[in-house]
């Protein structure tokens, strides 16, 4: 099995790329206690450099919290080639989460509608090629709420991306959105 790795935006966050499906609907462990639901996710956390794991789905993304990655590379590596020749399950049965679609009623609901799906197909793809995920969280008197995830939390241009890529994107086509907002 050969793992490619990919640098993203984000310098603390290393993007591996196995050559097969990782994730159906992506999974974020921003810490230890999180990564407890995926076999993968807590054999990572094993490594003492490792602050987060982003299962995509065709990607895991490893933020690292010091050290540089040519001494952390090799053990992460070992650790995702041994999880995939295993034949573990990337998430324990019992942790699959239950969807995460937004509900909107009312007036706000076509409005809700129509920035998931632009989120969906304009912005996650491509904020995937970097290693991350941006989702939806809600939508309150013009302002859209987003979480970032992988290398996007924490990006440096994280906020560019939000301000200039998204919310112009947003704003353009959903005339009612008048800003953008991160939430943790």
């Amino acid at each position: 099995m050969f793992i490619q790795t990919e640098a993203t935006p984000n310098p603390d966050v290393l993007k591996f790329i196995p050559g097969r499906p990782v994730m159906d609907t992506p999974a974020d462990f921003p810490n230890r206690t999180a990564a407890a639901a995926s076999p993968l996710a807590e054999a990572l956390f094993h490594t003492p450099e490792v602050a987060g794991v982003f299962l995509g789905a065709d990607f895991i993304a490893v933020t690292k919290s010091e050290g540089d990655w040519a001494h952390l590379k090799p053990a992460l590596l070992t650790t995702i080639m041994e999880h995939f020749v295993s034949g573990q399950p990337m998430m324990h049965p019992d942790a699959l989460e239950a969807s995460d679609a937004p509900v909107a009623e009312g007036e706000d609901a076509e409005i809700v509608a129509a920035i998931c799906e632009i989120l969906d197909t304009r912005v996650r793809p491509a904020v995937a090629r970097d290693g991350g995920d941006i989702v939806f969280h809600g939508y309150h008197d013009g302002v859209v709420s987003l979480h970032m995830r992988g290398a996007c939390a924490g990006c440096p241009s994280a906020t560019q991306t939000l301000k200039h890529g998204i919310e112009n994107l947003l704003r353009h086509y959903v005339p009612s959105v008048r800003a953008v907002h991160a939430v943790m």
